[in-house]
């Protein structure tokens, strides 16, 4: 490999015939990109450093007396589309043609909001807040039309990129009101007033993928991609378990390696991981192969620490062993142990699912450049604001003199919201006086993930004698995200038991939840769908468990357990108080009739009453996350070896309101296919404290031939506030294949994944 050829991606594709224009799959966007430049890359631009003059009536928001607007996108894009849905949301309460529309990629500041694309709450948290940017620069526009004329704002109309007075029928476009429209004093966004709905002409319809043409001829730019003069690249050697540090260096044969510029121990972090680098070895070289090199001849020697008996076979018996125990109550109705005791049948099940990896596809790589001036960022993050104070705080400087510029991101999934790899650039860059990009390999990521928490979870439940459910109890233990920012954590937060124990309805008169003490020995991170995976795996797989106990259609179970439409209270949950993923229950009830309706329109979709037909078997999972409701149903084959395999899907989704309709059915289509992978294979395991698997070939992804032949998505209809989409349609594929594998053979599945049962 000495002789290796650098080839960027540009080239590669352009040697397959992909250049620029060959390839379109169908995707024509009419929006202009706020294309990077060669070098150094800048990849995004603050609305009021726009060039020229223009009316900036808020930072979002440039128009320029071309005429063309300018629109910040302040959240990552990470095929999610949030560039493509974000800016068409104000650009249609403008009234601005999508032609004439550039997109600029925020830098990390506070003055954008909330800038963490994580949550599922790109949309459901800034849908409003939006608009009425949007309709800011609409009001000025308006406005100073109506004076240039002389007559009432009420009579113009902004449309089409212009402002229009019907009645005189004169129009003047935008470009040529901007001058006179920055004159204006900036309405509060309380005077402001929004379109009706049915005047958002592009919202909730098909949108262009507005990244497209640049990921597929190879311009887009990712966090690898950004080069500066005088770059070096550095890769860590990291302890193998958390919480370790090295006892002894030799560099001497790493240095040897032609490249390598120097070896530089990294600082051993203090208290609690949160956001703080591993520590461990660098090694800086000029290019990452001559550093990779480099690291593989470091001789290292290291102490441990704490975390080195870790071993998660043994933890699995630990967390069972909680859950078989009574914990702290966290949700209480009627007496359950009464209606167990006197219950005419009883039934329990326990659940386990292990640590699991984010796994994306572009590893983590950040580029630093630490100068007399400050710091400048270019990294793929979902968090660049984060980035930055974490930046900041390892340097000793002032956040303000921190940059953080934002590429695409090649896949997240939560991973990308933790910046300990940005800290890593910033301190190498401060030691190299050099811009210097840190880049994470393959097994960098999957052996030092802040991975997702491994969980065990016991439930009961009592039915009467006509089988009907009477009592529920449901423990759950599990490593707390908690343990990650604080010392000592052993029990979940009320955020974590939110999403699926305490706010999953319930039409169940004798209801208790409890939760087990469990210690972290590994980062434990957010990934997508967070606590709803194992929660939604445990109580679809055991409601499943119940119909069939009963032999009853587990449809008809689901729908008895949930109970008839209504908008579930917290006296009926047994709950004081609620996190409802930072929403009231007034603005976004637990409105038990959009659940039924998605789980009454999946199973018609799917051809539920077949049921077992043509070797096939048919799983049915619901939840409720991230504010929306989804249901899937999951129908599994034997394969020509005698093994499982998913041959199709349905999913249908109540999110709210939508804004780009595409990417909601692409989201949705990527969340069976991730929960594939979830459920099939994923499971990450420690031995003395060292994650044991390295590459995708033992922490393998669901790839094509496993794929199902069709995955149906249906969307409804909803004039609701928005809900999240990106998450909530991950939980319940698990369980649907799980149901569906016991309908098929018999096997019912407790715990994850199925390869661990030889079942794929």
């Amino acid at each position: 490999m000495s002789g290796a050829v650098v080839l960027p991606r540009r080239a590669f594709l352009a040697s397959l015939g992909l250049a620029a224009g060959s390839l379109a799959l169908g995707v024509v966007p009419s929006v202009a990109v706020a294309a990077p430049a060669a070098a150094p890359a800048k990849v995004a631009a603050l609305v009021p450093a726009a060039k020229g003059p223009g009316l900036v009536p808020n930072v979002f928001v440039h128009v320029a007396p071309d005429g063309v607007v300018s629109i910040v996108c302040a959240r990552s894009e990470m095929g999610q589309g949030v560039r493509s849905s974000l800016p068409v949301l104000i650009a249609d309460e403008m009234g601005a043609d999508m032609a004439h529309v550039k997109v600029v990629q925020a830098d990390g500041d506070a003055m954008y909001g909330d800038q963490n694309t994580d949550g599922s709450t790109s949309v459901r948290k800034f849908y409003d807040d939006l608009r009425r940017t949007g309709a800011t620069a609409r009001a000025m526009l308006v406005t100073a039309a109506a004076k240039k004329w002389g007559v009432s704002a009420s009579a113009c109309t902004a449309r089409d990129h212009a402002v229009f007075h019907d009645a005189s029928k004169r129009s003047i476009g935008f470009g040529d009101l901007a001058l006179l429209a920055a004159k204006l004093p900036i309405p509060k966004p309380a005077d402001v007033t929004l379109r009706p709905k049915s005047e958002l002409r592009r919202v909730g319809g098909e949108l262009p993928l507005l990244d497209g043409p640049d990921l597929v001829t190879g311009r887009g730019v990712f966090g690898a991609d950004v080069r500066l003069p005088g770059m070096l690249v550095a890769v860590v050697a990291r302890p193998p378990v958390v919480g370790g540090r090295v006892t002894k260096v030799d560099s001497s044969k790493a240095l040897q390696v032609r490249g390598v510029k120097r070896v530089v121990e990294l600082p051993v972090p203090k208290g609690p991981p949160a956001f703080q680098p591993l520590g461990g070895v660098a090694v800086i070289a000029d290019t990452t192969w001559a550093a990779m090199k480099g690291r593989a001849a470091l001789e290292l020697s290291w102490d441990h620490g704490p975390n080195a008996t870790y071993d998660s076979d043994a933890y699995r018996e630990t967390l069972l062993k909680s859950v078989r125990a009574p914990g702290r109550v966290v949700r209480k109705v009627g007496d359950v142990d009464a209606a167990l005791a006197k219950s005419a049948k009883r039934l329990e099940a326990d659940y386990h699912v292990p640590h699991l990896a984010h796994a994306p596809m572009e590893p983590p790589a950040a580029l630093a450049n630490v100068t007399d001036a400050g710091c400048e960022i270019w990294t793929s993050t979902q968090n660049p604001q984060a980035s930055r104070s974490e930046v900041a705080k390892a340097l000793g400087l002032d956040a303000s003199k921190v940059t953080v510029h934002v590429t695409l991101l090649g896949g997240g999934f939560g991973r990308k919201s933790k910046p300990d790899y940005v800290v890593e650039a910033a301190l190498l860059s401060k030691v190299m006086k050099a811009p210097v990009r840190v880049q994470w390999t393959r097994e960098d990521d999957i052996q030092h993930d802040y991975f997702h928490t491994t969980s065990a979870q016991h439930l009961e439940a009592g039915l009467d004698e006509s089988g009907k459910v009477t009592a529920w109890l449901h423990r759950t233990a599990f490593p707390s995200i908690s343990s990650t920012f604080a010392p000592g954590v052993k029990e979940a937060s009320d955020g974590e038991l939110g999403q699926g124990v305490l706010d999953f309805p319930l039409a169940i008169p004798n209801v208790r939840a409890e939760n087990g003490e469990a210690v972290a020995h590994v980062r434990i991170g957010w990934l997508r769908s967070v606590n709803n995976i194992h929660h939604a795996f445990a109580m679809g797989s055991f409601i499943d468990e119940i119909a069939h106990a009963r032999g009853a259609d587990p449809k008809a179970v689901w729908l008895e357990i949930i109970g008839a439409p209504r908008n579930a209270s917290l006296a009926e949950l047994g709950v004081d108080k609620l996190p409802n993923y930072g929403a009231t229950l007034e603005d976004h009830p637990i409105d038990v009739a959009r659940l039924r309706t998605v789980i009454s329109r999946v199973t018609e979709l799917s051809g539920w009453e077949a049921g077992r037909k043509g070797g096939r078997a048919l799983g049915l999972a619901a939840h409720r996350s991230f504010l929306s409701a989804v249901a899937v149903v999951a129908s599994v084959v034997r394969d020509g070896r005698g093994k499982v395999h998913v041959d199709e899907a349905w999913v249908v989704a109540d999110a709210g309101t939508v804004i780009n309709m595409e990417r909601v059915r692409s989201q949705l289509e990527g969340a069976v296919v991730f929960g594939m992978s979830l459920a099939l294979h994923g499971a990450i395991t420690m031995k003395g404290g060292a994650v044991v698997q390295t590459n995708y070939r033992d922490y393998p992804l669901a790839r094509m031939p496993e794929a199902p032949r069709a995955i149906h998505v249906e969307v409804i209809p909803s004039d609701a506030k928005p809900g999240g989409v990106g998450e909530p349609g991950l939980p319940p594929v698990a369980p649907a294949i799980a149901n569906a594998v016991f309908a098929l053979t018999g096997t019912r599945v407790r715990e994850l994944p199925l390869a661990r049962h030889g079942l794929v």
